[in-house]
């Protein structure tokens, strides 16, 4: 159905007043609160009309209507971007951020203020470490043949990995092979340090050869080893449930349910990470089992102007999206702000 602008005011009243409420809207409440100059007999004809095209629903025969999931769809799709973050929002993430200590977890503290702010859950797509840009890389030696690596990453994650090896590295050189590497691996990913150890090897030479050769080695057994894949972190699901909607136990554990599909909800968060700006997934959408009435607000993050992860809100469908999309679409340009270096909120101006 292709709505005119009596069919589209009217659903964008019945959402909006739903957000706001929670409760079935009637016709005379849309006639009286909204200015729609029309009688409720009127404004109940086009309800019935918007029913009839699977944009709203009735969920008892004497209650008003709600929102179908393609009604919220029609309404979501019709804010283009979104609305303009409040003074609030922005300062309180200006400011968390910007007041982190060095070497936060700055991903994590983004997600935790975001569910605070929102009232909802907040799923983050971390990539793997050894795809992250790095702080730190040091070694240490285990037993004979087997060495531990610790992966530091810019953004606060931390991966142990054990490297095995054929030949067995004392303590003393691993400490020299950590202190080469102190100077080249901040700011690259692993297998960026490892191509750099090449090049190096080939054209230079001189009394750290041997060393280089042996930092090689390191690098390259601990990029072979363990294949890990982006890890799917939830933070904020007791400020989710303390909401109302969540009086029904059964709605919970329903949530809990999809919370425990990391596949899918990584799966959802990677069509994040491959689209260009704030994402929405609404209900069906989401192909979350066992909870029909959720909702995922998503962005990517940057990092020297590349996708390296992505988060998302998530709550029932009746979210404030005029408010939430900028909010999560701010939030990942000051988080990426933050990675790069650079003042939060600059790359927007603030």
């Amino acid at each position: 159905m292709t709505l005119d602008e009596r069919h589209r005011r009217i659903l964008f009243a019945v959402v909006t007043e739903y957000i706001a409420s929670g409760q079935a809207v009637s016709s005379r409440r849309i006639a009286k609160r909204y200015a729609i100059k029309l009688s409720p007999a009127t404004v109940r004809s086009v309800l019935v009309e918007l029913e009839d095209s699977e944009l709203l629903r009735q969920p008892h025969t004497s209650a008003g209507r709600v929102p179908t999931d393609a009604g919220f769809r029609c309404f979501v799709d019709a804010m283009a971007s979104g609305g303009d973050i409040s003074n609030a929002h922005r300062t309180a993430l200006i400011q968390r951020l910007q007041d982190l200590e060095p070497g936060a977890d700055a991903v994590r503290e983004t997600g935790q203020l975001l569910s605070r702010l929102t009232g909802t859950a907040t799923i983050i797509a971390r990539p793997p470490v050894a795809e992250a840009i790095l702080d730190q890389l040091r070694f240490m030696r285990l037993s004979s043949g087997r060495t531990l690596a610790v992966l530091v990453a810019r953004s606060g994650g931390v991966e142990n990995r054990v490297v095995v090896t054929e030949l067995d590295v004392d303590g003393h050189i691993l400490e020299r092979v950590n202190n080469y590497l102190a100077d080249l691996v901040g700011g690259r990913t692993l297998r960026s340090v490892r191509d750099v150890l090449a090049v190096r090897i080939a054209t230079e030479r001189g009394q750290y050869q041997v060393l280089r050769e042996q930092a090689q080695r390191m690098v390259q057994a601990t990029v072979e080893g363990h294949v890990e894949r982006a890890r799917v972190v939830i933070e904020g699901q007791g400020t989710l449930f303390d909401r109302p909607e969540f009086g029904d136990a059964e709605k919970i554990r329903g949530y809990l349910n999809a919370f425990e599909e990391k596949q899918k909800l990584l799966e959802l968060l990677e069509q994040t990470l491959l689209a260009d700006g704030v994402q929405v997934f609404i209900g069906s959408e989401t192909a979350l089992d066992g909870v029909g009435d959720i909702s995922v607000i998503s962005s990517p993050y940057r990092r020297d102007g590349t996708s390296v992860g992505s988060f998302g809100i998530v709550g029932p469908t009746r979210m404030d999206y005029r408010k939430y999309i900028p909010l999560v679409g701010f939030a990942a340009d000051v988080l990426s702000d933050i990675l790069d270096g650079r003042l939060p909120g600059a790359s927007k101006g603030s």
